[in-house]
């Protein structure tokens, strides 16, 4: 099976709000509905599991049952880290009876905008390698802020990429790899790619993400630019 497996254990402090930023409604809709519709709507997408905040399961399930998202099969509950929270959803997956070969994309909660091209890519990718990673090169001059001065790095940009999400791997990559980080004492990665990067030597395949999954809903401002891509209109001279 191809799973997704939606992160949705934070608390989300930097957006200020009243509830965590994965349950606000934007334009009438939850945010984490908009993304598990990414993933619904995806025909390679098999089944859907979201690690969530705890307390929060039973208003994560009646979403997904007004919106119709029939294929949420699992609710995990979240760690108190991005790290610990992934591997309850992969700990979780097992247990539930996914196979060692299960391809998983694991996916931001707060990541509404991920494109079935993104999906689709990060799936053959996966099974072609065994590992892949959405991201973009970056377009910036990039730099390295060392006591609050700003000082130049060596690495040339179009060689940096701009990680996003899904990161993409077999059931029991992500199981070997979680498990090595507890005997190492590894507890607070930001994400399953560094996280495979600090522990192995396993080559990881980029997948070209794009500026519209790029936007993770983390402050204020994110909120006014996420209303404003699903409202606007597509220019029909544009060539794609």
């Amino acid at each position: 099976m191809n799973i997704a497996l939606i992160t949705a254990g934070g608390v989300g402090n930097r957006m200020g709000q009243d509830i965590p930023k994965q349950f606000m409604t934007i334009e009438n809709c939850p945010v984490i509905i908009y993304t598990l519709q990414s993933f619904q709507n995806s025909p390679e997408i098999d089944a859907i599991a979201v690690i969530c905040l705890k307390g929060w399961e039973v208003i994560l399930q009646s979403y997904a049952n007004q919106y119709m998202i029939t294929k949420l099969k699992w609710i995990f509950e979240g760690g108190k880290t991005n790290q610990e929270s992934i591997y309850n959803g992969i700990k979780g997956l097992k247990e539930v009876g996914c196979k060692d070969n299960d391809i998983i994309l694991v996916h931001d909660g707060v990541r509404p905008l991920v494109s079935n091209k993104i999906i689709s890519e990060n799936i053959a990718t996966c099974q072609k390698y065994g590992a892949a990673v959405t991201g973009l090169p970056c377009k910036e001059a990039i730099m390295e802020l060392v006591d609050g001065k700003v000082t130049k790095i060596d690495t040339p940009r179009e060689k940096l990429i701009r990680t996003q999400t899904p990161h993409t791997y077999p059931l029991k990559t992500l199981i070997k790899l979680h498990e090595e980080a507890i005997r190492q004492n590894i507890t607070e990665t930001v994400a399953s790619c560094i996280l495979m990067s600090t522990i192995t030597c396993q080559d990881q395949y980029l997948v070209l993400g794009s500026e519209k999954n790029g936007l993770k809903l983390t402050n204020v401002e994110d909120i006014e630019l996420f209303k404003a891509l699903i409202n606007i209109p597509e220019e029909k001279w544009i060539k794609k």
